[in-house]
């Protein structure tokens, strides 16, 4: 099974990479497959690369029910 979630870009940095928000841990992907990133987007996360762009609104509602979800455990 594949998990890709969405994470806020917090800087853009060299070589098409950014620094990510991902639960308060900082960590630097590639968004060399997405165009025109900027700092505040939110994107999809695999494996370490940004697929594709999410809408805000959408980004925050998916962390909620991931939020949510870790609470049951």
């Amino acid at each position: 099974m594949c998990l890709a979630i969405p994470v806020r870009v917090e800087a853009l940095t060299d070589n098409d990479n950014a620094l990510v928000d991902i639960g308060g841990v900082k960590k630097e992907i590639s968004v060399a497959l997405v165009e025109d990133v900027q700092v505040g987007d939110f994107v999809i996360m695999h494996v370490g690369y940004a697929l594709n762009k999410v809408d805000p609104e959408e980004a925050e509602k998916t962390l909620a029910l991931f939020a949510e979800l870790g609470a049951a455990e």
